[in-house]
């Protein structure tokens, strides 16, 4: 990592690194500066990356195996779908109807069978830091005309304030490793401070309140020093007002999008939340997810418009299906928590169509791991290292297609193996000009490895 002061670096090292300096600020004026001297740096496009977090099983999703033997098929049978030969999990009933507009990866693996952020935080192969860090560290942190935070990560309260709060003791989602707090998510759900006066439900009336806004920046200073966390307050504070007086903060507003979309993308209707079984620990999770999916999706569909380049969205540990006291059945659970995200991708999915913007966004929705091939005695799956599910859409790639295969039994990939740097190079590839960036001086190790330690996923490009 660049270990230099602001002081100790010039102008023209300034115009070099920009950005890529870190831990200097005003990292925004810096960001416009680089870009400036290289305005096809960073590409027109943005990120939505879809978490599955817990961990969602291959089989009754994009691979159901129904020629395996019972204890290994998908325990909610197959789907057909647009491609001729292709199932899904019957739960994914939209989703079928418009896989020939995305592309599937049946032979992707984290090679992690544990529970935690990868592959957005891998401790390996990002050096601990959110991947959108890392970009950021390279565009800035926020958008040199627009002003909007490049780094955002949506959790349920952003869209719920009645939400739980997010779980960091599975994955620190806002961890930026060596790379320092200034290249942090910016999180509109924070629970504090300044974060908190940029929550959604936000009185319109009170971003031209001076007194209101000074106030809160000061109670949040209070909360930064008594965390420790000072090296980060100048970039939160010049983002903020950013992002404040600039009038970024309608990016934030949903309820400002046609009502049409917003009854579209609403997944709380699909089922009654309070029928959702309290037998499982996890109950009020699966109700979060219900709840949330689909205004999270609009609201990063609005983001990812308006300047945002990587946007982080999680509804928190609720792919876990194990069929234990926390964690409801294969079955029972894709009706919680497949529905929803069976809804809510499909909607996104026609609205960037609608929109034009299939080339601009490219969405990604994967987990941490798989689920192990054999269901256990209680009607669930266990953690699996070898397979993960891997959904790519839009982003300029070729979409309506499987990209590689699984062993018969869904265990490991059988060809064209797909690892964590290799979608982190189709990632970066999507938003930086990479060879571009290559050929620059200073870049730190750590983003390197993530801009370049992989191969882009065969056929997409």
């Amino acid at each position: 990592m660049l270990n230099l002061s602001c002081q100790r670096i010039g102008r023209r090292n300034f115009l070099r690194l920009g950005a890529l300096g870190g831990a200097c600020m005003p990292g925004l004026l810096e960001a416009r500066t680089l870009l400036s001297q290289n305005p096809k740096l960073v590409k027109d496009r943005a990120v939505i990356f879809l978490f599955m977090h817990g961990g969602p099983s291959q089989f009754e999703t994009f691979d159901p195996k129904m020629d395996a033997p019972s204890e290994i098929r998908s325990m909610t049978g197959e789907i057909p779908t647009r491609l001729p030969g292709i199932t899904f999990g019957s739960t994914f009933e939209k989703l079928a109807r418009l896989n020939d507009k995305f592309s599937i990866v049946r032979s992707f693996s984290t090679q992690s069978g544990s529970h935690d952020a990868r592959p957005l935080v891998d401790p390996k192969h990002s050096s601990g830091a959110h991947i959108g860090s890392h970009y950021a560290h390279v565009a800035g942190s926020s958008h040199p005309e627009k002003g909007t935070p490049r780094n955002v990560i949506l959790y349920p309260r952003a869209v719920e304030p009645e939400a739980m709060p997010a779980i960091m003791s599975l994955g620190k989602f806002n961890a930026t490793g060596l790379l320092g707090t200034a290249n942090e998510p910016f999180a509109p759900s924070g629970s504090s401070g300044l974060k908190e006066d940029l929550k959604i439900r936000m009185e319109a009336n009170r971003l031209n309140d001076r007194r209101h806004l000074l106030g809160a920046v000061d109670q949040w200073k209070k909360t930064v020093d008594r965390l420790g966390e000072g090296s980060g307050l100048d970039h939160f504070h010049g983002q903020a007002f950013d992002t404040l007086l600039a009038g970024v903060a309608d990016a934030f507003e949903i309820t400002k999008e046609d009502p049409k979309w917003i009854e579209r993308y609403d997944t709380s209707k699909l089922m009654n939340v309070t029928k959702i079984s309290k037998r499982w620990n996890n109950h009020e999770r699966y109700r979060d997810h219900v709840n949330s999916l689909g205004k999270l999706l609009l609201l990063a569909r609005r983001l990812a418009e308006r300047g945002s380049g990587f946007i982080s969205v999680t509804t928190n540990f609720v792919w876990d299906m194990h069929a234990d006291k926390n964690n409801a059945t294969m079955t029972e659970g894709m009706d919680y928590v497949g529905k929803p995200f069976d809804h809510a991708v499909s909607v996104l999915i026609q609205d960037l169509e609608a929109r034009g913007l299939q080339d601009k966004v490219l969405l990604v929705c994967c987990g941490e791991m798989g689920r192990g091939p054999k269901i256990n005695p209680k009607g669930g799956r266990d953690h699996w290292a070898g397979s993960t599910p891997l959904l790519i859409y839009g982003g300029g790639l070729k979409m309506g297609q499987v990209i590689g295969t699984s062993d018969k039994n869904g265990e490991q990939p059988e060809d064209i193996p797909v690892h964590v740097p290799d979608l982190y190079t189709t990632i970066m590839d999507r938003l930086l000009d990479l060879s571009a960036i290559r050929s620059m001086a200073g870049i730190p190790a750590e983003v390197s490895q993530v801009l370049h330690s992989g191969k882009p996923i065969p056929g997409l490009s």
